[in-house]
């Protein structure tokens, strides 16, 4: 299946909700760019209700500030679209929640606000674990699309909440 197949996000979700299920864990999603999709795609599986514990969709600076506790100058100084703010975002987001895992999504999905130093299709993940390290990822998808950056998007963050459980990140 390719990443804009939906069955793939469909395939994804379900075994996001069945290993964390499985552990008796919760997940919260910190988004942006994504603007509540990989929420919307968990909270499709029957079950998800056991290990969804909440969505933030923080499209703005002022919602990333608020909700997540984003400091603003790491926003200033970084901007939204940056590792850092990833970081801050998913750490946040495990501040903000009962969830064990968290994962973020921030980027740049166009067709406008790219820029040299951030393109078109640039999009920062974090991931972080109750009582273990935040990991980050940075992906360029290009310019495939909105929507194309977006799915892509969708993708990369249940594959890293499935990563997460198979790390061991288990209570």
């Amino acid at each position: 299946m390719s990443a804009e197949d939906p069955r793939s996000i469909e395939a994804l979700a379900a075994r996001v909700i069945d290993l964390h299920s499985r552990a008796g864990a919760m997940v919260a999603i910190a988004e942006s760019c994504t603007g509540g999709l990989v929420t919307a795609a968990l909270t499709e599986i029957p079950g998800s209700s056991a290990v969804v514990d909440r969505g933030f969709v923080t499209y703005s600076n002022e919602a990333k500030r608020d909700l997540l506790g984003v400091d603003p100058e790491t926003l200033s100084s970084h901007g939204a679209v940056s590792k850092p703010v990833a970081i801050a975002m998913a750490e946040g987001a495990l501040r903000a929640s009962r969830a064990r895992a968290t994962v973020s999504i921030t980027g740049v999905a166009g067709p406008g606000g790219g820029s040299a130093e951030k393109p078109v299709g640039l999009v920062h993940f974090a991931c972080a674990v109750r009582g273990g390290e935040t990991r980050h990822v940075e992906k360029c998808f290009g310019d495939i699309g909105r929507a194309g950056v977006r799915i892509a998007s969708v993708r990369t963050a249940l594959e890293m909440l499935i990563e997460t459980d198979q790390s061991g990140g288990r209570d």
